[in-house]
């Protein structure tokens, strides 16, 4: 194998598979990337994990095909600090490859393409064409409330269903939930929901920000997830397992709803919760007539107070809640002004937009 490629090039797919490649795993090939250089002048970069695949194609001056695997690590830090716009890669005897680029050069080990295990067989998905920045916000809206507790896997991705033309993508760690809705395209369909893995979600969130505006394609089928842009396709194994009635969750009734600044409500939060506990980042909410009061206490620092006027007359209220969890809800929520759901004081709380739809979040309260 022998090739000439940018250095731009390279250094564009080696960082994609910096997310991908397991450096920790028993199989030490699964900290490589695999390079494959083709006559038709291109040369095709995939990293793999067991879980998620990723294969990019690059132009390049192919004078000898052929493949090799080597460190995606070691390469990528070696590609990023070469000094010309271009490199020139040989693979030698014994799995050694020389890179050249100007008067630098560099001679590592790599291992054999044909210990490299092949990427799951690319079930019968029916790709559709989706709106990349629908889909982008879909995913920050809600990647926030995964759980990271591997003890309840079903919850360590978000669940993916489609229905009437509009995609809805839901997420939760048992403590908070975060659902967003959009119209990904009219072709985007699903049989059953799916369960996207953490990891794989971030891998296609970074891929989306790359080129918003790039035409993608996205499918699913029984095991796996498929996406696709120009010149790059993935794919990644779903979870398998039931993910929990959430509408089971959501309250349908609210017994007091706030209207308020979104930001200042966030800005409040932010303030007052810098006295409060480290892990809980409790704040207790106490509405009036008339006011919300935000507190929080914590014996080793003080404590913090702060009020906003709200048009509330009623049953006086007092509630506790993680103030991280509310100002994650609040970050991910479109618009001006936030609608505040509160029923008692075991109740859960809900941000949605003041006007529209398309954005739920629930918040489990926590006793102070």
């Amino acid at each position: 194998m022998e090739l000439k490629i940018a250095v731009d090039e390279l250094s564009k797919a080696l960082f994609r598979a910096q997310g991908i490649v397991d450096r920790k795993t028993t199989m030490p090939i699964l900290a490589n990337v695999l390079l494959s250089a083709s006559k038709e002048g291109r040369l095709k970069v995939t990293a793999f994990d067991l879980d998620i695949g990723v294969v990019s194609e690059h132009p390049a001056e192919v004078i000898k095909e052929g493949e090799i695997t080597l460190q995606a690590r070691t390469l990528f830090d070696i590609v990023k600090n070469l000094p010309e716009a271009s490199v020139t890669l040989r693979k030698q005897e014994n799995h050694y490859v020389e890179l050249q680029s100007g008067q630098a050069t560099f001679r590592i080990v790599g291992m054999s393409a044909d210990q490299y295990p092949p990427l799951p067989k690319e079930e019968k998905a029916a790709l559709a064409k989706v709106d990349g920045k629908a889909l982008l916000a879909l995913i920050e809206k809600t990647s926030f409330a995964i759980s990271t507790d591997e003890t309840r896997y079903v919850l360590n991705g978000v669940y993916l269903e489609a229905s009437d033309g509009t995609a809805r993508m839901v997420a939760t760690d048992g403590h908070r939930l975060a659902l967003a809705e959009a119209k990904l395209g009219p072709d985007f369909k699903l049989k059953r929901g799916v369960i996207v893995p953490r990891k794989g979600l971030f891998e296609l969130k970074r891929l989306l920000e790359e080129a918003p505006d790039a035409e993608v394609h996205l499918g699913f089928a029984e095991a796996s997830g498929i996406f696709r842009k120009p010149g790059l396709s993935m794919v990644m194994r779903l979870i398998d397992g039931q993910f929990p009635e959430y509408q089971q969750v959501i309250p349908k009734v609210a017994e007091r709803a706030l209207h308020l600044q979104k930001v200042k409500l966030l800005e409040t939060l932010k303030r007052v919760s810098l006295l409060s506990a480290e892990k809980a980042h409790a704040v207790k909410l106490q509405l009036v007539d008339g006011a919300l009061k935000i507190t929080s206490q914590n014996p080793e620092l003080g404590e913090a107070k702060e009020e906003l006027p709200v048009d509330y007359t009623g049953k006086a209220l007092s509630i506790g809640f993680n103030a991280r969890y509310l100002i994650d809800g609040l970050q991910a929520l479109e618009g001006e002004d936030v609608r505040f759901e509160l029923g008692d004081d075991s109740s859960p709380g809900v941000l949605r937009p003041a006007t529209g739809q398309g954005y739920t979040a629930v918040i489990m309260p926590m006793r102070i």
